[in-house]
């Protein structure tokens, strides 16, 4: 999926519907009052969002992305933020003086292993913690089913597995790995699945997400690829659909 503002809006309820309530709700209580939280790969803003609408409205928010497109759009949207173009693969520059927390929306599920390896000792050198919401799992589950439905997504997560910019991409074992290497650096780690539910209201969000993963599928070597997204747009109106995420909570064990 190409990531513009018009994707991100799209998919923004979905992604507040499908926040763990709980681990958002500890992430919160951690960062603490007049907290400071950094949020890597920002986009316009849906995690100081998703944080105000839990009841997080005082935080001190640093966002940083690589898009000055979606910057600039975050600068609108909320003013009392520091903004930073940064380039999210040099991890050396992180501005970690005084942060309280990391936080990332719907990104360790494109970057790879070595990047994330490298992210958590810096984090546990510093002892911050980390809130790392819907990373890709790998599980779709369509209704009405089609019988290409296991062909799409097998092709799908492997595409998902492919160089987005930080190396091969962890895709739908980013959780499972975050967690594992969170855990060996001594930090006590809370997952919880986070699954779009998504039906015929959703509309909109399933065409655009229909053709993203056509496309990432044909890439992956599947030809009846389009075929199959044709026949899922024309069951739109009465099709249901589950993506599965899963959300993390990292915080050092003396935090």
């Amino acid at each position: 999926m190409a990531f513009d503002r018009v994707w991100l809006d799209l998919r923004a309820p979905a992604d507040l519907r499908a926040r763990d309530a709980g681990l958002l709700a500890k992430a919160i209580v951690h960062a603490g009052r007049d907290g400071r939280v950094l949020d890597l790969g920002c986009g316009t803003g849906a995690t100081v969002r998703a944080f105000a609408a839990a009841g997080a409205q005082d935080l001190d928010w640093c966002l940083l992305d690589n898009d000055q497109a979606l910057l600039s759009e975050a600068r609108m949207r909320h003013p009392g933020a520091e903004i930073r173009l940064c380039d999210l693969t040099d991890l050396d520059m992180l501005p970690l003086t005084d942060v309280r927390l990391v936080s990332a929306s719907a990104l360790f599920d494109l970057v790879s292993e070595a990047w994330a390896r490298r992210l958590v000792e810096r984090l546990a050198r510093t002892q911050i913690a980390l809130y790392a919401a819907l990373s890709y799992d790998g599980v779709m589950r369509w209704t009405p089913q089609d019988s290409s439905d296991a062909e799409v997504t097998e092709r799908f997560n492997r595409h998902q597995r492919g160089d987005k910019g930080f190396g091969p991409a962890l895709g739908p074992d980013a959780g499972a790995r975050l967690a594992e290497m969170l855990r060996a650096r001594g930090y006590q780690v809370l997952c919880a699945p986070s699954p779009w539910h998504l039906g015929p209201q959703d509309a909109k969000m399933q065409a655009l997400l229909l053709s993203g993963i056509a496309e990432a599928a044909q890439e992956a070597g599947f030809a009846g690829a389009e075929r199959w997204a044709a026949r899922r747009r024309r069951m739109i109106a009465r099709s249901r659909v589950e993506i599965g995420h899963l959300d993390l909570l990292a915080v050092p064990c003396d935090g």
